[in-house]
């Protein structure tokens, strides 16, 4: 498992003191009040304040004190130590646990692994197939389970091609 979660991406400097605009990755953009510290671009920061608004975080952060501080930090990723991170429901798994699981079939057939996973309203995954990547919705019906232990997202095969770019 990674030490590091990755829970947004900083989108742009907001105001002139530091304050900074993160698209979050969770599944609520309040989730980002529960952390104390955040890493980004490799520098560790702790949190002095979040407010939340139109579903964006808005984060200041300890040693980002004015708006050119906060420009170096667009588009980076920001990062939480997986110990920090909340405990999830028992049938949700977090992203970076999906990566480089075995795609399966119902029957058991390996398709391929999982390479990424693009956070969105039906999160789309991108698996490599044969040398090719591959990438589908996780649309009603596709996937079956996850299981992280086993190392495994198992599909509906008929489902599955229906909504993959083949």
């Amino acid at each position: 498992m990674q030490k590091y979660l990755t829970i947004g991406t900083v989108l742009k400097p907001q105001g002139i003191r530091g304050e900074i605009k993160v698209m979050p990755y969770t599944d609520y953009a309040e989730d980002m009040k529960d952390f104390t510290c955040v890493s980004i671009g490799g520098t560790q920061y702790k949190v002095l304040a979040c407010r939340v608004a139109g579903g964006y975080a808005y984060l200041t952060l300890r040693g980002v004190a004015d708006r050119n501080a906060a420009e170096l930090l667009r588009g980076k990723d920001v990062l939480v130590d997986r110990e920090e991170a909340p405990e999830l429901p028992e049938d949700r798994v977090y992203i970076a646990d999906v990566i480089g699981c075995a795609l399966v079939t119902e029957q058991g057939e390996k398709l391929g692994e999982v390479l990424d996973v693009t956070p969105a309203r039906t999160d789309i995954y991108t698996v490599l197939i044969g040398g090719k990547q591959v990438m589908f919705a996780a649309a009603d019906g596709v996937i079956i389970s996850v299981d992280v232990q086993g190392g495994t997202v198992t599909v509906n095969k008929e489902r599955f091609e229906q909504v993959a770019t083949l």
